[in-house]
């Protein structure tokens, strides 16, 4: 499935992302399929919620249960909020 542009990170929130922890392309790709794509979502979005829309959209619980994976998402969420504020 193909995120609709709105809904995909430019490249510079991509860049961030990627020198963000635990973050890689897979994860970006997960949130863009979720519609969580742009920082402006991101920043609003709940780690745990994340987490369950992934293991629903892939049939797998692995997003869900994984330390790894919350962990991930939570730092993708922080570095949109980071960024975010420094706009202000």
């Amino acid at each position: 499935m193909e995120p609709d542009a709105a809904m995909t990170f430019t490249e510079h929130e991509r860049q961030i992302l990627l020198a963000t922890k635990g973050v890689g392309p897979k994860v970006i790709q997960r949130l863009e399929e979720l519609g969580v794509g742009g920082f402006a979502r991101l920043a609003q979005a709940d780690a745990a919620v994340v987490c369950a829309g992934a293991a629903a959209s892939v049939g797998s619980t692995c997003w869900k249960n994984s330390p790894q994976a919350r962990k991930a998402v939570q730092a993708a969420i922080d570095a949109a909020r980071f960024e975010l504020e420094g706009a202000l």
